[in-house]
Parts: C-alpha cells; structure tokens; sequence
C-alpha cells in the first residue's frame, strides 16, 4: 500500500513539474534558464508557502 502512495506522489509531483514547464511563458516570472528549473522542481514548497507563486502556478496550468 504504501509502494502505491509512494508512485502517486511521484506522478503528481512529475505531472505539476511537466505542467509547469510548459506553462512557463504564461507567469510573471523573468524567463531565464535557471529560474525555470528551479521554480519548476520545488513547485510543491513554493506552492505551499508563497502565494504569488500559486497565482503564477494556476496561470501557468491554463491553457
């Protein structure tokens, strides 16, 4: 059970990274490479903690 959990969470950790990649264009964020990586590989802190960044997240999931 826990294995299943733990597949989960990866899938919807990968998806909200794809997602966000894609959809980077759409946020207010300055378009540099690193900026991108890492706002995409810590979107579940980022998103938990600061709320201009779960604004530009939905925006980047648009479209």
């Amino acid at each position: 059970m826990s294995t299943l959990i733990f597949i989960g969470l990866i899938v919807v950790y990968g998806g909200g990274v794809l997602k966000f990649w894609n959809g980077f264009g759409r946020t207010n964020f300055n378009p540099t490479l690193t900026n991108r990586i890492g706002l995409s590989l810590l979107w579940p802190a980022l998103f938990i903690t600061n709320q201009s960044y779960r604004r530009n997240f939905r925006k980047a999931l648009k479209g």
